[in-house]
């Protein structure tokens, strides 16, 4: 069974899908009986459904990164 370090190191892989079938019956194996690991995928989980960020660039978000950028250099 995995340690809570190793599901850790594994866990971002796991919540994309990346993980082959053998190291995912591991983490489900884990979180079964580890209650932390579970809190810890939930949390990991809700961080990612409020930080869903656009998988194409948004022109509007170009333009106040620039905008930023200048002001940043201005004295």
């Amino acid at each position: 069974m995995l340690s809570c370090k190793e599901l850790v190191e594994r866990s971002s892989d796991y919540l994309d899908g990346q993980l082959r079938l053998r190291e995912r019956l591991g983490v489900r194996a884990h979180l079964d009986m580890c209650v932390h690991c579970r809190r810890f995928i939930r949390q990991l989980k809700l961080s990612q459904a409020v930080l869903q960020l656009p998988e194409k660039p948004v022109a509007e978000l170009d333009a106040l990164a620039e905008k930023l950028a200048r002001q940043r250099r201005e004295p």
